[in-house]
C-alpha cells in the first residue's frame, strides 16, 4: 500500500493531533522525506510521542520505515518534469497515453460520491451565489474552462488569478454563502492554500478537486473530489480534472435547464448577428 492510501485505511483511528502529522507528510512529503521526527512533530504541532504512535497505526515499524516509503513514492511520483524527461522513451507512446488517459478517467469518475456530486451541483446551481474559481498554475487551463462554461450556464462567475493583491482583493468583496472552486493537486501552489483559507474565514461554501481525502485542499473543503493525475511522460495529466469539471457542468445544466437554456440562447443568438463563428461548409 501507498503511504496515501495507509492514511485513507487509518483516517478514523487517527487523533486530531495525529491527523495534522498525517497533513504535513502529505502536504510535504519532501520535508518527511529529508526530515526527522522531531522535524515532523514541529511543523504539526505535536510531540514525537505521537509521531510515534502515528506511524504505527499506519503499519510502518517507526519512523525510518515512514521516511523510506515517502522517499521511494517521491522518486516516482514527484520528480520534476526535467527528471521524467530523461527516462527512455516508452515503445508506444500513443498506447501508454491511451491507457494512462483512460484511466485515470475511470478512476475520477467511479470515484465519485453521488452525495457530494448532488451538494456541489446544488452549490454551484444557487444564481443568488457568486462562485469563485481558482486554481494551481498547472491547472490553469482547466479552470479558465470552467470559467467561461460555467458563466454560459449561470451569472455570477468570477476567475481568481493574477496577483495576490488582485486575488485577496476580489475575495474580500464576496459573502457568505458564494463558492469557491479550488482546484490543484501536490505540490500544490502556496498561494491557492491562502485562498482558500481566506474563502473559509469568510464563510464561503469551499468545492475541492484536488489529489486526495487529506490533501491541504480537501481538508479545507465543504466538498471534495480526488482526480487522478497519473502520465506516461514528464507531466501530470489534466483529462481526469477535465472530466469531473464536465461532469459537474452536466449536472448544474440538468439544474438549471431552463434559465440555462435562455441564458445558452441568447449568447447563440449574439454570436450568431455578430458573424464571430464559422460552420464547417
Amino acid at each position: 500500500m501507498t503511504v496515501s492510501e495507509r492514511l485513507v485505511a487509518a483516517q478514523s483511528d487517527l487523533s486530531p493531533a495525529e491527523t495534522r502529522v498525517a497533513a504535513v507528510v502529505l502536504g510535504a512529503p519532501a520535508d518527511v522525506a529529508f526530515g526527522t521526527v522531531a522535524a515532523l512533530a514541529r511543523a504539526a504541532g505535536t510531540g514525537a510521542a505521537t509521531v510515534v504512535r502515528f506511524t504505527t497505526k499506519l503499519g510502518y515499524r517507526g519512523f525510518a520505515d515512514l521516511r523510506a516509503s515517502v522517499r521511494a513514492e517521491l522518486s516516482e511520483s514527484l520528480r520534476p518534469a526535467a527528471e521524467r524527461i530523461r527516462e527512455p522513451a516508452a515503445h508506444d507512446v500513443v498506447h501508454l497515453a491511451l491507457h494512462a488517459e483512460l484511466d485515470n478517467v475511470r478512476t475520477t469518475l467511479e470515484g465519485i460520491d453521488r452525495h457530494a456530486f448532488k451538494e456541489a451541483t446544488r452549490l454551484l446551481s444557487r444564481r443568488a451565489a457568486r462562485v469563485f474559481i481558482t486554481s494551481g498554475e498547472a491547472s490553469a487551463g482547466v479552470a479558465l474552462l470552467m470559467r467561461d462554461h460555467l458563466s454560459m450556464l449561470r451569472p455570477g462567475v468570477e476567475l481568481l488569478r493574477g496577483s495576490p493583491v488582485r486575488v485577496v482583493g476580489e475575495l474580500a468583496t464576496a459573502s457568505t454563502g458564494d463558492v469557491l472552486v479550488a482546484i490543484d493537486v501536490r505540490r500544490y501552489d502556496r498561494w491557492v492554500l491562502d485562498v482558500v483559507d481566506q474563502a473559509a474565514s469568510l464563510g464561503l461554501d469551499v468545492v475541492a478537486l484536488t489529489d486526495g481525502p487529506l490533501s491541504p485542499l480537501a481538508r479545507r473543503a465543504a466538498v471534495a473530489f480526488i482526480v487522478a493525475a497519473e502520465s506516461g511522460g514528464p507531466f501530470d495529466s489534466h483529462v481526469g480534472e477535465l472530466a469531473l469539471v464536465n461532469a459537474l457542468l452536466a449536472g448544474v445544466a440538468a439544474r438549471l435547464q431552463a434559465a440555462a437554456g435562455e441564458r445558452l440562447g441568447v449568447i447563440e443568438s449574439a454570436w450568431a448577428r455578430a458573424s464571430v463563428l464559422v460552420e464547417r461548409s
